[in-house]
């Protein structure tokens, strides 16, 4: 990432432009805004040629000239989410404790934050898709939510951002809990789970297909933190972290794994778990996020291949506008 005019730390004195106004001008948000994202692959077209000979008795094949021509053409077949294999119960989710901690509410009225997630979520995906033609692999379908400090919205916006994918129709979310020390994934949610992510990466009997939480939004599983170790940062640098990691989108190419981290300048684990995903979303809180700890942060996870940068906790809009008053909700 190239780094231009510096952001100030919020002790500046108080003529100083604001956190806001200087991070707009050093990442142009407004220009990666603009860029189109990549266009999907064409679909493969079936073999008309590899027709079987025709049984004894019966009449010859139709040319598939003729038989475009004599049949309307067939409608084509969304795709289909796989169901989940997990053994564990579904997971219902209040979704008047989604309203009252803020987060977007499943078929609910479209807001502010719901339409800024969708922003968001385009320019993700549309990264996601360049990477997987690129050949990244299963990293391509991996997404870091990290920050430098705590209290800085990065657990809000990984359940923000995965509820905002779970409503895709070519896609569905699964949202990982990687603050070993300090999980919030669960009980923000209001659900409640046992094994997780750091016990299968600690015992190989446990497979971590089967930690797994389905829950009751279309689109939408929960894998907790697990047990509690100080040697959560070593676990995650093992070999077989790259297996593990691998069974969570095995057979799904449609899946988004969310990783929600530790603080990248309080614990380990943040950056040893960028070298296994393609995209790491750094949450920056407007006015308190510091120029001194962003850059600190930005180069613990130097090595993730796409690294974007979330501006959270604005309290204006420099361009006006006011997502969800469009659609009847002035949020």
């Amino acid at each position: 990432m190239t780094m231009h005019d510096p952001i100030p730390s919020p002790d500046k004195p108080s003529g100083t432009p604001s956190l806001i106004e200087r991070a707009s001008e050093m990442y142009d948000f407004r220009k990666s805004l603009n860029q189109a994202g990549p266009d999907l692959p064409p679909a493969e077209e079936p073999d008309t040629d590899a027709a079987k000979a025709p049984a004894p008795g019966m009449a010859p094949p139709v040319p598939p000239a003729a038989a475009a021509s004599a049949a309307p053409m067939a409608r084509p077949v969304a795709p289909v989410r796989p169901r989940s294999t997990s053994s564990l119960p579904v997971a219902v989710i209040d979704r008047d404790v989604l309203r009252e901690r803020a987060f977007i509410v499943p078929d609910g009225p479209v807001t502010s934050i719901s339409e800024e997630f969708r922003i968001v979520k385009r320019r993700l995906l549309a990264s996601i898709r360049a990477e997987a033609n690129a050949g990244l692999g299963a990293a391509a379908q991996r997404i870091l939510i990290c920050s430098a400090q705590p209290n800085e919205g990065k657990t809000y916006s990984a359940i923000n951002l995965a509820l905002s994918i779970a409503t895709e129709q070519d896609h569905d979310v699964l949202l990982v809990d990687a603050d070993f020390a300090k999980p919030s994934i669960l009980s923000s949610l209001g659900i409640e789970g046992q094994r997780g992510l750091m016990d299968a990466l600690a015992d190989p009997d446990v497979a971590v297909e089967d930690c797994i939480i389905p829950t009751d939004i279309r689109g939408l599983s929960v894998l907790p933190a697990g047990r509690q170790t100080n040697t959560d940062s070593e676990y995650l640098a093992s070999v077989r972290t790259r297996d593990v990691l691998a069974r969570l989108t095995d057979g799904r190419p449609g899946r988004i794994v969310i990783f929600d981290s530790p603080p990248l300048l309080a614990a380990s684990p943040a950056a040893t778990l960028a070298q296994h995903v393609g995209h790491a979303l750094m949450v920056v809180r407007a006015d308190v996020t510091s120029e001194r700890a962003l850059r600190d942060a930005l180069g613990l996870i130097a090595g993730c291949n796409q690294i974007q940068l979330l501006l959270n906790g604005t309290r204006f809009s420099p361009s006006g506008r006011s997502f969800g008053s469009y659609y009847g909700y002035g949020e």
